[in-house]
């Protein structure tokens, strides 16, 4: 399972949501090379960037900070959040992202997603699912659609998408563990899914649970920025189990 750990982006700075709540914002950190880089520094591969300000715009922002770390790391970035056109699409993959992440404009433009997985292909273009009460949330969280989480996620693997990052945002920022019977029942009804579990993980024992369980891997984001959980642990798990 790999590791990436999560640096969400305000106005060029390292910060952290609790629920997708913009009003909870907590800075922790105003250079986000420097976080990216500590995380390289201890053989992580991975990182999941996120324009929040993007997310509430509706069209890319950050894309100078995926930059810096793209250009000063040799992390996998995968990067989400305002990504609307194929414009926004063009500016991230530019700016170095390995992979981008689409979750609003999956439920409110299913054409032009559909067309990015089929111009750039399934291991460039991850959907994000995202959810409250097993509903599809968009526009950074701050709307609810009516999609239904696991026909959703089924409907785009029709559509040829093997990468899906499902965060219970009940859970996001909250330290109070994933959830994992949510996750083990995509795996079971969505086959061949690469669940990339996110949003609640608290504690190290956590991790082992949703390698076990098949997730593909897991994003970390309070809980390595509240020394839940420390990046020499993460350290180990990389090299205990290869990702």
């Amino acid at each position: 399972m790999r590791i990436i750990p999560a640096i969400d982006i305000i106005e060029g700075k390292c910060v952290r949501l609790s629920k997708g709540d913009y009003d909870t914002k907590k800075i922790y950190n105003e250079n986000p090379l420097e976080v990216a880089k500590a995380f390289e520094d201890h053989g992580i591969q991975y990182l999941h960037l996120v324009d929040l300000d993007g997310a509430k715009s509706k069209h890319i922002v950050n894309y100078h900070v995926l930059e810096r770390i793209a250009s000063k790391t040799s992390l996998k970035i995968d990067f989400g959040g305002g990504l609307k056109t194929d414009r926004d699409l063009r500016i991230a993959f530019d700016s170095g992202a390995h992979q981008i992440t689409g979750g609003s404009i999956a439920v409110k433009d299913k054409e032009t997603f559909s067309g990015w997985i089929t111009t750039y292909g399934p291991d460039k273009i991850i959907l994000g699912a995202d959810a409250m009460d097993e509903k599809i949330a968009v526009s950074g969280w701050q709307e609810e659609s009516t999609e239904e989480l696991i026909p959703f996620i089924k409907g785009y693997q029709e559509k040829g998408i093997a990468y899906v990052i499902c965060t219970d945002i009940s859970r996001d920022g909250m330290l109070q563990g994933p959830s994992f019977d949510l996750y083990q029942r995509i795996i079971e009804e969505c086959k061949g899914v690469k669940l990339i579990a996110s949003g609640g993980i608290s504690t190290y024992d956590e991790l082992p649970r949703l390698a076990e369980m098949g997730c593909e891997g897991t994003i970390i984001g309070k809980a390595i920025y509240e020394n839940r959980i420390s990046i020499k642990q993460l350290e180990g798990f990389v090299l205990q189990y290869g990702s």
